[in-house]
């Protein structure tokens, strides 16, 4: 495995080594000795799979109290993951990055604990995703997806992003509560 520093030290993007012939492919998604031995020792609670036709957005999604830790996978079609800081003491606070993730690139993101995150699907696509902590509905809070002031570039070319009513009312930047 091979780990790519982004923007921000402690969002990763992780890529597997990919054994692969004319029969297909194999790929360790995780492996805790292996993680560990790349500075990422975490312990996952739960995994989540997600699938979203193309031009869905999800996001940003965060947990406060309580976060969650996304180590983000695509198995079918491509998206644009994103992941914002908000942790008020944090040097990179209300920055983001984006990285594409798709099945054809096999890449993983890794979002620690503190940060908003979201998606839009590029094609019609299935996510898996390992998460450090449990979902709590009680705390979970949504930044808006296209304030101003973080001013994430989706790539949207031209298209109306399909969202959920709770994301169309996330909170602006100016109102979320940020972790210490």
């Amino acid at each position: 495995m091979r780990v790519i520093d982004t923007a921000i030290l402690e969002l990763k993007i992780i890529e597997p080594e990919v054994f692969g012939d004319d029969r297909g492919f194999f790929l360790e998604s995780w492996n805790r000795r292996a993680f560990a031995d790349l500075g990422l020792s975490v312990d996952f609670d739960q995994d989540n799979h997600s699938r979203s036709a193309r031009s869905v957005l999800r996001g940003m999604h965060y947990q406060n109290p309580n976060p969650q830790g996304k180590l983000i996978r695509v198995v079918t079609g491509r998206v644009w993951d994103v992941a914002v800081d908000i942790r008020r003491s944090s040097p990179t606070f209300g920055k983001w990055v984006g990285v594409e993730l798709s099945a054809a690139n096999k890449r993983m993101f890794w979002v620690p604990p503190g940060f908003a995150h979201g998606f839009l699907s590029l094609e019609d696509a299935d996510l898996l995703y390992k998460c450090v902590g449990h979902y709590d509905p009680a705390h979970e809070h949504s930044l808006l997806w296209n304030d101003p002031d973080v001013a994430v570039d989706w790539p949207l070319d031209g298209i109306e992003p399909k969202l959920s009513a709770r994301d169309r009312a996330g909170l602006p930047w100016s109102r979320i509560e940020p972790f210490a």
